[in-house]
């Protein structure tokens, strides 16, 4: 049977019966905010790479993730921006860091009513802004770098991170920080494994956010962008080494992936939709070329079609506003 006894408009004509139909639904509670604190400032910096984003103060950081609760918002993830920086990037390390002073800050603020995620990771610490430290050749090195990571996933977890984001693409990064958790009496903190992070173009805006001292590229850890298989061999190890959580990273050109990892995946799925994504978007709605309100909902939507069920965006607060608003 054909036309005419199949007309699937009819399923299109009011928004009514468009909202009965609909396959994917956003939610508040799907959303994560990514947050940036710097330290040292006195009011909140605009990013003028990313319209709308700041480095946050204390107080404006708080108020932030005190909003993002009101909203129904699932998660906030949190970077840190230091005053100072080293080789090895110490000041990840230290309780009292710009980074560990925000979770706990934060904990405090909105105690369970967030869940409050932060970045294990030392791009933002280190002086020559690579993700580990440097052997003597200059390369990353990667078994020295499992080492911090482990310190810096338990100080993490000693401020009060629920979840902790490897992000840097070590290998073996999971295992050790699983096990560090587990000797240090975190068992209840939960890892979400930056599973598949490709090393990206659309990375620009982030360096920005966090003043990235990076020179030259993260090629020999990041994931290359012609791969596809690689990525569930990737999803395969972390899943192995304990991972609660996996993640692809970007998501605009990679929705293949994320829907390979989804279908793969027995544990949540989430993809970040990074700062170009936002910059693009943001950029073209300020020139009037797009409908910004439009492109935001179908690109985040896009990310939970290709099957995420945690989805970090900068939009995440003002997102949750308008599902709010058509909800009520």
């Amino acid at each position: 049977m054909s036309f005419p006894q199949h007309r699937p408009r009819r399923l299109r004509t009011t928004p009514a019966l468009r909202r009965l139909t609909a396959e994917h639904r956003l939610s508040p509670a799907e959303l994560v905010l990514p947050a940036f604190i710097r330290e040292g400032l006195t009011s909140p910096h605009p990013i003028s790479s990313m319209p709308g984003v700041v480095q946050h103060t204390t107080d404006s950081l708080k108020r932030a993730a005190a909003e993002a609760v009101g909203l129904g918002v699932g998660g906030i993830m949190l970077f840190g921006v230091p005053a100072h920086r080293d080789a090895t990037g110490s000041a990840g390390l230290d309780p009292d860091g710009v980074l560990n002073r925000a979770i706990a800050d934060v904990r405090a603020e909105v105690g369970d009513g967030l869940v409050i995620m932060s970045d294990v990771c030392l791009d933002e610490f280190t002086d020559h802004g690579h993700c580990g430290v440097l052997a003597a050749d200059g390369t990353v090195d990667n078994d020295a770098t499992l080492a911090i990571y482990a310190e810096m996933a338990v100080a993490q977890a000693d401020a009060g991170a629920h979840v902790l984001g490897p992000s840097g693409m070590m290998d073996g990064q999971v295992a050790v920080i699983r096990q560090a958790l587990e000797e240090a009496g975190h068992q209840e903190t939960a890892v979400l494994a930056y599973a598949a992070k490709y090393a990206s173009a659309f990375y620009g805006p982030f360096r920005e956010a966090v003043d990235s001292q990076l020179k030259g590229d993260r090629r020999t850890y990041q994931m290359d962008a012609a791969n596809r298989r690689e990525a569930l061999l990737e999803v395969e190890l972390d899943l192995e080494e304990g991972a609660d959580m996996v993640m692809v990273k970007p998501a605009m050109s990679y929705l293949d992936i994320l829907a390979d990892v989804a279908a793969l995946s027995p544990v949540p799925v989430g993809a970040y939709q990074i700062s170009g994504e936002y910059a693009m978007i943001e950029a073209a709605a300020a020139n009037g070329w797009i409908d910004r309100r439009r492109a935001i909902e179908e690109s985040v939507l896009g990310i939970k079609r290709a099957g995420a069920n945690i989805i970090l965006t900068y939009w995440a607060t003002e997102l949750a506003g308008w599902l709010k608003e058509q909800h009520s």
